[in-house]
């Protein structure tokens, strides 16, 4: 399982927890009922929706703060996996060996991948707090456009502001999440080079045993 030990220095600095957060959080008061998304509004609208539904969600729930990685996948599955578009996160992180994979094949590395992420990074919601805050900067894109990278800042208690951006694809249902980079790390790319280890040295069977293995 290589691309678990390629991951550790990754999991072991700070980038962890701000890509957890990244992933769907940013300020709201607990007290506030969550706010409409509109798939179609312009991107940062979008994004300033989901993400403060998200941290809303988290904050509320004693649960997912203490780690609880059952909770954490439930509330993720609410309020954040409806907006991302895994099967294109998991398509592009795979390559070109995507289309060597099975359907079935495709299916059980979307569904393996879809819990690694949130296992790997459900440390990060047990730093919430009353301090961490993203900060939806303004839409400099074409709001017309495919495609589109929202950016925004994240505060936290104990370190500096740091720069988190989102890419968006505009769907038939309206805008999806499927890439996001945290102080210059793009998730895909990073995933994409690991999965390609994987897949060279297991096969594509070898990549989504390895990802399950992490799931359990």
């Amino acid at each position: 399982m290589s691309y678990i030990r390629t991951l550790t220095p990754l999991l072991h600095s700070g980038r962890s927890i701000l890509l957890g957060l990244a992933l769907g959080l940013s300020m709201l008061a607990p007290t506030q009922a969550a706010l409409p998304v509109d798939t179609k509004a312009v991107p940062n609208d979008f994004m300033e929706a989901v993400a403060n539904n998200m941290l809303n969600a988290v904050k509320n729930d004693t649960e997912a703060r203490n780690g609880n990685t059952t909770r954490i996948h439930a509330l993720v599955e609410q309020y954040a996996l409806p907006y991302i578009d895994m099967t294109k996160t998991t398509r592009l992180s795979t390559g070109r060996y995507w289309k060597q994979a099975s359907a079935e094949q495709q299916r059980r590395l979307v569904d393996a991948f879809t819990g690694t992420l949130i296992r790997t990074y459900s440390g990060a919601f047990t730093r919430v707090d009353q301090i961490s805050k993203i900060e939806i900067l303004p839409f400099r894109g074409d709001p017309e456009a495919k495609d589109a990278v929202v950016r925004s800042t994240l505060s936290q208690r104990n370190g500096p502001s740091a720069a988190v951006d989102y890419r968006l694809e505009r769907t038939d249902a309206g805008w999806k999440i499927y890439d996001l980079n945290v102080e210059g790390i793009w998730l895909i790319q990073n995933y994409r080079n690991q999965f390609a280890q994987e897949i060279n040295r297991n096969g594509i069977d070898g990549l989504i045993k390895a990802l399950e293995q992490r799931n359990q």
